[in-house]
């Protein structure tokens, strides 16, 4: 019993660290913010997955065996806010390490994953080939839980200084709005990959 706790990792981390609309927010976020003034943003994008976890692994999750249309709908519903979240990316115009302007708050983190289609096919396939039968849900969900907010609180500010760094090198420059643009068409992309091709790259 249990969950195969190295396997999921190594996933986790595969998943989390990969292209996908939280890591062009937050590497758009430290674009145009920095790593310092984007931390309550990431703070919230790294509970938000809890959000998704615990319902999830403590029952929601056989709900998608027997009501699939409701799954189904907000599939489409988190689409239509991921594509919002990209207009918004595509065009945010850099400032590194600008006080002025208004960052991304804590609380549009907080909402990201539980509007993420790849945050929930990476959820579901955790707790489909990771967990071991006979384990208990409450065992299953902490554990899950845990890796995963692991693999988040290293790769998430990663991805946001990362940000920081590019915009230090493309900030006022014409390379600027098509980097914002690449961004934007990445979390798109991403979004449209699970919904039409499905897994969770």
């Amino acid at each position: 019993m249990g969950v195969a706790v190295v396997s999921f990792m190594a996933f986790a981390a595969s998943q989390v660290g990969s292209p996908g609309p939280a890591n062009m927010a937050m590497l758009a976020s430290g674009a145009r913010f920095g790593l310092r003034r984007s931390l309550p943003f990431v703070s919230g994008v790294v509970l938000g997955k809890q959000l998704l976890i615990w319902p999830l692994g403590l029952g929601l999750l056989s709900i998608a065996h027997t009501a699939p249309v409701i799954f189904s709908t907000l599939k489409w519903i988190s689409a239509a806010y991921i594509i919002w979240l990209a207009w918004r990316i595509a065009n945010l115009r850099l400032k590194p390490g600008s006080e002025t302007g208004k960052p991304f708050s804590f609380w549009l983190g907080l909402l990201i994953h539980p509007f993420n289609p790849k945050a929930w096919a990476m959820i579901t396939v955790g707790f489909t080939a990771f967990v071991n039968p006979g384990t208990t849900p409450l065992q299953a969900t902490t554990t899950i839980a845990i890796c995963l907010l692991i693999a988040q609180i290293v790769l998430h500010p990663i991805w946001t200084f990362g940000g920081e760094q590019i915009a230090r090198t493309v900030a006022g420059r014409p390379g600027e709005k098509y980097l914002m643009w690449t961004l934007a068409a990445l979390t798109v992309a991403s979004v449209l990959f699970v919904l039409f091709v499905g897994g969770t790259a």
